[in-house]
C-alpha cells in the first residue's frame, strides 16, 4: 500500500500556494439566489448540465430509489480505507461499485471490484432476489444516463457551432421550455442517422459508462465533516477533486437522491448569505484558480447532473453536505486497460509461458533467463499480488453480501500467484549456479533486484497498515 507519488506532491504544492494567496479571506462563490449566477454558469461552467427531477421519468425515480434502499437494507454499502498523503483514512461516505462484470475502479489507490449488473452472456448469482432487482434498476439507469449524456453533448456541440445564446444549463430557476422545443427541432438533423459516423462513435465512446460508484452518507451520523477551505461553503461530504482513472474527455453522470426533507427544528442552521446548509450541493471551481468565483448548485431529490467533455479535467468539484441522508449513483467511463479481469488473467498466462512443467521433468524449470522475460514475469508477480489479491482480500468478504461472482476469478489468480512464487524461487536457484557468465549474472540480478526490493517494501507497507493476508500471501 505504498501510495505517495509525484502527482500527489504536486497537488500539495498547488494547494499550499492557493491557501497562501488567499490568506485569511474567502474566495467568492455564487448560488441561484445571487445575481450573476446563471451568467457565471453559462460562461465558466457551461459543461455542467443539470436535469432536474421533474424532467426525469417517474419510473426511473421509483426503481432507482428503491434500489438504493434495498442495497442499504442488505448492508451493501461500506466505508473505504484510503491513503492520502501517506496516512490512512476511513471515508465518511459509504460506497459500493456496480458495473460490467470483471471491471474494477481505483481511487485514492484503493481498488474496488464491481458487483456485476446483469449483462448478457454472464451468469451472475446474486445473494438475494432483491439485490438482483436493484442491479437491474441500476443498469437501466445507466442506459438512461447514457442517452441523456449523448443528447447533452449534442446540444453543447450545437450551441458552440451555431453560436446559440442558450447554454445546456437547465435548472428549476429558469424556464427552458421554449429553448428545449427549439433545440428538439434542430436536433432532428443531429440524430444518430444524421450525425457523421466518426462523431457519433466519439460521443458514444465518451458516454458508454462501464460502472457506477454508488455513495451513501447520513451527515447526522458524521459530526466531524471537513469545512470547505477556499470559499467558506460549509461542510463537505467529499473534498475538492478530479475524478480519477477515467477515459480522457469522458462525461461523468450523477443521479442524486437525498432521502427526506430536513426537519423544521434543524433548519435554524440556515445562513443569511451563501448556500443553504440544509440542502445538498455540488460545488465547482476552475482548478487551482482564484480569479473566477466558485459555483454551488443545489441538488434536490432525483436531480441528475452531467460533467461533460473535459470539465472533470479543467475544473474541480466537491460535494457539500446537506442535512438529510443522501444516495448518489455516479456513472463513469473508467479507464480499464489495466483494470479488468481478462487483462490480469492474460498477464498471468503470458508470464507462465516461461514455466516448463513437462511431466518427464523431475521438477519445473524456467524456459528462458532472458532479462526481458525475467522483468515481465516478476512485474506481473507484483501486479497480481498488490493490485489484485491484496486489494481484494483487504476489503474482506464485502462482495459476498451481493454475489459470489468474484470467488472463482480470485481463486484462479491465487493459483497463478503460487506459480509465480515458484518461478521466483527457480530464478534465484539459477543465479546460484556457477556456470553462468559473471557479466550475464550481474545483468540478470540488476534486473531482478529492484523488483524484489519493491515487493518486500510493499509487503511491509501492507503489514504496517494492519492488513491480515491469507496465510500463503
Amino acid at each position: 500500500m505504498k501510495r505517495k507519488g509525484a502527482g500527489e506532491r504536486e497537488k500539495d504544492v498547488k494547494k499550499r500556494k492557493l491557501l497562501d494567496e488567499l490568506g485569511e479571506s474567502w474566495l467568492p462563490y455564487l448560488t441561484p439566489k445571487d445575481d450573476g449566477f446563471h451568467q457565471l454558469w453559462k460562461t465558466k461552467y457551461s459543461k455542467l448540465v443539470l436535469r432536474t427531477a421533474e424532467k426525469i421519468p417517474k419510473e426511473v425515480h421509483e426503481e432507482v430509489q428503491e434500489a438504493f434502499l434495498t442495497l442499504q437494507k442488505h448492508g451493501c454499502f461500506f466505508q473505504d480505507l484510503v491513503r492520502i498523503k501517506g496516512k490512512d483514512f476511513v471515508t465518511p461516505v459509504s460506497r459500493i461499485l456496480v458495473g460490467n462484470p470483471g471491471c474494477t475502479y481505483k481511487y485514492l489507490n484503493t481498488r474496488l471490484f464491481t458487483v456485476p449488473w446483469p449483462v448478457e452472456g454472464y451468469e451472475i448469482n446474486y445473494s438475494h432476489p432483491e439485490i438482483s432487482k436493484a442491479c437491474k434498476a441500476l443498469i437501466k439507469l445507466n442506459c438512461y444516463l447514457h442517452r441523456e449524456s449523448v443528447l447533452a453533448l449534442q446540444e453543447q456541440n450545437l450551441a458552440e457551432t451555431k453560436g446559440m445564446e442558450d447554454s445546456p444549463v437547465i435548472d428549476r430557476h429558469q424556464d427552458y421550455a421554449t429553448s428545449i422545443t427549439e433545440m428538439g427541432s434542430i436536433l432532428q438533423d443531429q440524430s444518430p442517422s444524421h450525425v457523421p459516423e466518426n462523431d457519433h462513435s466519439h460521443l458514444k465512446e465518451r458516454t458508454s459508462y462501464n460502472l457506477s460508484l454508488l455513495n451513501y452518507m447520513d451527515p447526522q451520523q458524521m459530526p466531524f465533516l471537513k469545512q470547505e477551505p477556499y470559499f467558506g461553503m460549509g461542510k463537505m461530504a467529499v473534498s475538492w477533486h478530479h475524478d480519477e482513472n477515467l477515459v480522457e474527455g469522458s462525461t461523468v453522470a450523477v443521479y442524486s437522491y437525498s432521502c427526506e426533507e430536513p426537519a423544521a427544528d434543524i433548519l435554524e442552521e440556515k445562513a443569511p448569505s451563501g448556500r443553504d446548509p440544509a440542502v445538498w450541493h455540488v460545488g465547482l471551481k476552475v482548478a487551482w484558480d482564484i480569479k473566477n468565483p466558485g459555483l454551488a448548485v443545489p441538488l434536490y431529490p432525483g436531480d441528475c447532473y452531467f460533467m461533460l467533455d473535459d470539465l472533470n479535467m479543467t475544473h474541480q468539484h466537491c460535494v457539500l453536505a446537506g442535512l438529510p441522508p443522501r444516495f448518489s449513483s455516479t456513472h463513469r467511463v473508467a479507464e480499464c486497460s489495466q483494470g479488468t479481469l481478462p487483462y490480469i488473467l492474460d498477464q498471468c498466462n503470458a508470464a507462465l509461458q516461461n514455466l516448463c512443467t513437462d511431466t518427464h521433468l523431475s521438477c519445473p524449470t524456467l524456459k528462458s533467463l532472458d532479462v526481458d522475460d525475467i522483468k515481465r514475469v516478476e512485474e506481473t508477480h507484483n501486479e497480481v499480488e498488490f493490485e489484485w489479491l491484496r486489494q481484494f482480500w483487504f476489503q474482506g468478504k464485502r462482495y459476498r453480501k451481493c454475489t459470489d461472482w468474484w470467488d472463482k476469478p480470485m481463486a484462479a489468480l491465487d493459483e497463478f500467484w503460487r506459480k509465480l512464487e515458484l518461478m521466483t524461487s527457480l530464478l534465484l536457484c539459477e543465479f546460484r549456479k556457477e556456470e553462468q557468465a559473471e557479466e550475464q549474472r550481474k545483468e540478470r540480478i540488476s534486473c531482478l533486484l529492484p523488483i524484489l526490493e519493491e515487493r518486500q517494501e510493499l509487503r511491509q507497507d501492507w503489514l504496517a497498515s494492519g492488513y491480515i493476508a491469507p496465510v500463503h500471501l
